[in-house]
């Protein structure tokens, strides 16, 4: 048995960063594919208004972009505080033990 007494902040946060800006890749894809079809359904319902359309295309394209960005942002943040927070309690009960084989 290993036991894993410290987590370097650094790399939590970047293995969070990468982890949280796939996962904001993800939710701005289907953000983008919700907004684009009611875009469209709301250009459909009154056709002398091209504005909805234009609104449901840029709110997709723009979550593709900026939710990724927020999400690996906030993600890594998150997991360099779970690092520090885990080498704080490690240090008091001594760490995690995993089996490595």
């Amino acid at each position: 048995m290993a036991t894993v007494k410290r987590i370097s902040p650094g790399s939590a946060f970047k293995v969070g960063l990468v982890v949280y800006a796939f996962l904001g890749l993800l939710v701005g894809i289907l953000m983008a594919f919700f907004s684009m079809i009611v875009g469209s359904l709301g250009s459909m319902a009154d056709a002398g208004v091209p504005a909805a359309k234009a609104f449901g295309f840029g709110l997709g394209l723009g979550s593709i972009i900026i939710f990724p960005i927020c999400y690996g942002i906030i993600g890594g943040i998150g997991g360099a505080i779970g690092a520090a927070i885990y080498n704080l309690a490690a240090g008091w009960v001594g760490g995690l033990e995993v089996d490595i084989s």
